[in-house]
């Protein structure tokens, strides 16, 4: 490795170095893109509002480049990531770039949707450059696995970004846009060219931000029981509740009682419904949930 940058983060020459000395060629089956661009990572943290205090986790850090930038800025960093190599060299890159920091970074070697704990402190924030193809289940099982994830920033393909942030009433309004609103407020945060990844990808990327709600809406029914009606409005998107709902309900009469009791209109369409009358109408419709989930949210 060469001697360490005067700011310790990656540039473009240090990106594909380590990457040479790995044997690494990044994979579109993972949906690899590594930012080679310095300005980009610190940008990233900058707009995360990373604080000095802050007990960051990373998915997906591939070489380091935003995990450095992190370490600058939060008082831990644990980064999670799948592959085997890299996960392998990430502890020595960070030890080598900012051995000051070094014992303030800790590495997760798993896939993100099997990660059920992190060591040290609870993590406070959620800032990563999430892989195009599962962004929005790696999302969404870290905001439910890990409730203390206060404000979470996300580098996602622009069209991901704007499903998760749409409002009721857009046509890119569906189930992201409502699961990730059962935990957060959530907006775009600004646009990242293709230029500042290696290999540059064949799409744009968003930025979203999500800062947790103080608490779900409230609702007697479980966070499972709101989100399998949400799948089902939108697995029929086209149809009305009342047929599209027919099949969780029992029957399309049944669903129709569930929404008439629920205060939504049986004509309606999922694509026009909040996160809190979607709870609604799951406080009406048939109860599968154990005692032990009919305590949870």
């Amino acid at each position: 490795m060469t001697s360490p940058t005067p700011d310790a983060l990656l540039g473009p020459a240090d990106v594909r170095e380590l990457a040479a000395a790995l044997g690494v060629r990044p994979t579109k089956q993972r949906g690899q893109n590594f930012v080679i661009d310095a300005n980009t990572v610190r940008r990233i943290v900058r707009t995360a509002e990373v604080r000095p205090d802050d007990v960051v986790v990373e998915v997906g850090p591939g070489l380091g480049s935003l995990t450095l930038a992190l370490l600058e800025a939060a008082d831990r960093v644990t980064a999670v990531e799948i592959d085997d190599v890299l996960a392998g060299a990430l502890p020595a890159t960070v030890a080598a770039r900012m051995p000051e920091r070094a014992d303030r970074f800790a590495l997760v070697h798993s896939d993100a949707m099997h990660v059920a704990e992190l060591p040290g402190p609870a993590p406070t924030a959620l800032v990563a450059n999430l892989p195009y193809n599962v962004a929005v289940p790696v999302l969404l099982h870290m905001l439910e696995t890990f409730p203390s994830i206060e404000r979470t920033l996300v580098m996602v393909q622009s069209e991901v970004a704007d499903r998760l942030a749409a409002a009721p009433g857009s046509k890119v309004y569906g189930v992201p846009s409502v699961k990730a609103n059962w935990y957060a407020e959530v907006k775009r945060a600004g646009a990242i060219g293709r230029t500042v990844f290696w290999p540059a990808p064949n799409v744009d990327s968003g930025l979203v931000s999500l800062v947790r709600r103080a608490e779900p809406p409230k609702t007697t029914a479980t966070r499972r029981e709101v989100f399998a009606v949400v799948d089902a409005a939108f697995a029929q998107r086209r149809k009305t509740l009342r047929a599209a709902l027919a099949g969780w309900a029992g029957s399309a009469a049944a669903a129709e009682t569930a929404l008439v009791a629920a205060g939504v209109s049986p004509q309606a369409r999922g694509e026009s419904l909040t996160v809190e009358e979607f709870a609604r109408i799951a406080e009406h419709g048939p109860r599968h949930a154990s005692d032990t989930e009919a305590g949870q949210q």
